[in-house]
């Protein structure tokens, strides 16, 4: 699989603060954010899923 960019734009205090603590934690930021989007993309698919499950079942009725 090829990697690709994503750019983003933040508050320069917020991307301070965030560096600050993957410092601290000796944690790339980039291994930080590629973890929050994956949990990001589980709980949400997972919600999506229920919901639309819940609209097929108020259909059948």
């Amino acid at each position: 699989m090829k990697d690709s960019g994503l750019r983003i734009r933040v508050e320069r205090q917020l991307r301070e603060k965030f560096l600050e603590l993957c410092r601290e934690q000796d944690r790339p930021a980039s291994q930080v954010i590629r973890e929050f989007m994956r949990e990001y993309i589980e709980r949400n698919e997972q919600t999506i899923a229920n919901d639309k499950n819940k609209g097929r079942n108020l259909e059948r009725r």
